[in-house]
C-alpha cells in the first residue's frame, strides 16, 4: 500500500520553523491544539526535529520566571529537544511506518532530498486498520462482540 494515502500534506500540517521564537511556537500549539509539531528548516524546507510540550515546559522551568515578552526573543533552536519523530521515506513500506507510528503521534515523511513533505498521524492510521479489521471480520460471517 502506498503511504502516501494517509499523508497530511505539508499545507496543511501544522508546523514551526528554525527560526521561529518560543512565543511563536507556544501560539501555534495552543491554536492547533497539538502536543508535538515538526520543525521544518525556512531555508530548504528540510525536517530539522520536533517540538514538543514538554520541550517547551522544561525550559520555561529552568527559566525561572519567563514573560511572554521575553519568549519572543528566545529561538526555538535554543531549546533543547528530548526526542525527535524519527521521518520516513515516501518510499517506505507499511511495517515499517506502523513500527515507527506506534512510538510517535505523528510520522514526519521526507522527499529524496530530506524536505518535509508532510506527516502520517497514528490516528489516521488506527482508523484505517479498525475499518479493514471490521470489514475482514464482516466478509467472515459477522462480527461478535464480547
Amino acid at each position: 500500500m502506498n503511504i502516501l494515502f494517509f499523508l497530511t500534506p505539508k499545507s496543511e500540517a501544522a508546523y514551526v520553523y528554525d527560526s521561529d521564537t518560543l512565543r511563536q511556537a507556544l501560539e501555534k500549539m495552543e491554536h492547533h491544539r497539538y502536543s508535538a509539531v515538526p520543525i521544518i528548516g525556512r531555508e530548504d524546507g528540510a525536517y530539522v526535529g520536533t517540538l514538543t510540550e514538554g520541550d517547551l515546559l522544561w525550559y520555561i522551568k529552568e527559566q525561572g520566571d519567563l514573560s511572554l515578552r521575553e519568549a519572543e526573543d528566545i529561538p526555538i533552536m535554543s531549546i533543547a529537544r528530548k526526542r525527535d519523530n524519527e521521518p520516513v521515506d515516501v518510499d517506505v513500506n507499511m511495517e515499517d511506518l506502523l513500527n515507527k507510528a506506534m512510538n510517535q503521534n505523528f510520522v514526519p515523511v521526507i522527499d529524496d532530498r530530506d524536505r518535509f513533505i508532510g506527516l502520517i498521524t497514528r490516528k489516521d492510521l488506527i482508523q484505517y486498520l479498525c475499518r479493514k479489521l471490521v470489514t475482514v471480520q464482516l466478509e467472515a460471517g459477522g462480527m461478535s462482540i464480547r
